[in-house]
């Protein structure tokens, strides 16, 4: 049995976030990809995607989970999901690599896996002014992505360095790969010979 490559789904979730490392992920072969959801009931993304979740969050087993995604969407603003911040410490505890991009990445603070571990989001104000308690600035690095410690948080605005990091920690291709992957998709470089 392949380890799962889990995304956490939700009404309103920024569906273009994990697009790319979901599509890298399952190009690899080397996982299954699932869904979780606060139920199976049918969501639907910002952008009208209908998904039904494979899993509820309830049902994820960090012990045949390898990669687990917040993606990022407005729930994060309302409020702390105790269901979600209890599984990010049961995948913590197995060290299993989290990522978050976005807003989700003020989850990953309230749950307090941003003390001691370098972490970006959309702007180090934004956490201040989201997160009461937030204390972890000697950390926070202005990066659009950033991987420590089995942790990857990105900002809204970097899908594209959030999947190099995905595509580096899981092995899908050789480091090498991996920058020829992002500078085709970041830049607009076609490498020789493949044309």
């Amino acid at each position: 049995m392949k380890p799962k490559a889990c995304l956490l789904v939700f009404d309103g979730l920024a569906d273009w976030e994990p697009a790319h490392a979901f599509c890298q992920i399952t190009k690899s072969g080397k996982f299954e990809v699932v869904t979780a959801g606060f139920s199976r009931q049918t969501v639907t993304s910002m952008a009208g995607l209908k998904i039904a979740p494979d899993l509820t969050i309830d049902e994820v087993n960090p012990e045949d989970t390898a990669f687990f995604m917040l993606p990022g969407g407005d729930m994060w603003h309302e409020k702390s999901h105790e269901v979600v911040e209890n599984l990010l410490h049961r995948l913590r505890e197995r060290n299993v690599l989290i990522g978050a991009i976005c807003a989700a990445t003020l989850e990953i603070a309230r749950a307090g896996l941003t003390r001691g571990v370098r972490h970006t989001s959309n702007a180090e104000a934004y956490l201040k002014a989201m997160v009461p308690g937030y204390q972890d600035d000697d950390f926070y690095v202005d990066e659009l992505a950033i991987a420590d410690q089995n942790i990857i948080t990105a900002s809204g605005l970097g899908s594209l360095e959030f999947a190099r990091e995905v595509i580096r920690h899981l092995k899908l291709y050789s480091d090498s790969d991996a920058e020829t992957w992002y500078d085709m998709f970041k830049h607009g470089v076609i490498p020789a010979g493949m044309v």
